[in-house]
């Protein structure tokens, strides 16, 4: 809380000792988000992006857990599928905002291929890296012990590497809020983007500023509350937290 309280100081300094329409201090900010609550305009935008981010991320989240543990478990997708996976992780979501429109049009199915795109991919390659650093003793033993095939998946290795999916469902969240914004920004979309977007042409820094100030609490009550929570509950539950 001190280091906030500092950092709000600062800025309500530099906004009021340089330009305050480039950079609105504090309260004005606080203004613009209690004007657009008030006027419906923030609540819906929020409510629209977290639908549209849930849907894509939940596509993203199932197909990136099954491909990501066919990578790892089968050599000919490893060998085919994997480089492809690989080279399409070094392309910015926002790459695929042409495609998915000239494709889908101006719609929600062009946002949501966007977020599943740019979010399936690291989900995918840490799921891999999970299934992949699990002790070859462990598989062994179970083997030993009879466990084959459904058995030797749902007992042993799905949940010898949750620690690392659950950490790479983390990541991949992340990477869903970065796409989602991408595509809101670049049409009318009725979420957090567009209000970026009407903030920038009506040239109002204060809503600008207070949009991003919505989207970073929303990401962090999301990493804090949500997965951090299930994150820290699976490494004590598999013997992996330090304290």
């Amino acid at each position: 809380m001190l280091f906030l309280a500092v950092l709000g100081a600062i800025w309500a300094a530099a906004s009021k000792g340089g330009d305050a329409f480039l950079l609105p201090g504090p309260d004005d900010v606080l203004r613009a988000l209690v004007t657009a609550t008030r006027s419906g305009l923030l609540p819906r935008a929020v409510l629209r992006s977290l639908g549209r981010l849930c849907l894509g991320y939940s596509v993203s989240l199932a197909g990136g857990v099954v491909l990501g543990v066919c990578l790892a478990r089968v050599r000919v997708v490893k060998d085919t599928v994997g480089v492809l996976v690989l080279g399409l992780q070094a392309v910015p979501s926002v790459c695929w905002l042409p495609l998915a429109l000239l494709w889908f049009g101006l719609g929600e199915a062009a946002i949501q291929v966007v977020i599943v795109l740019g979010s399936l991919l690291s989900i995918t390659l840490a799921t891999e890296s999970a299934v992949n650093t699990i002790p070859p003793l462990l598989l062994r033993a179970a083997r030993t012990m009879g466990a084959r095939g459904l058995v030797l998946w749902t007992r042993v290795i799905l949940p010898a590497a949750l620690p690392g999916i659950v950490s790479g469902a983390r990541l991949g969240w992340t990477f869903a809020w970065r796409s989602l914004l991408a595509g809101e920004l670049l049409f009318i979309s009725g979420g957090l983007g567009q209000v970026l977007e009407i903030g920038r042409e009506l040239h109002d820094m204060a809503l600008v500023l207070g949009v991003m100030a919505v989207i970073v609490a929303l990401g962090l009550a999301t990493d804090r509350l949500v997965f951090g929570l299930v994150e820290d509950r699976v490494r004590r539950a598999w013997g992996l937290d330090r304290s």
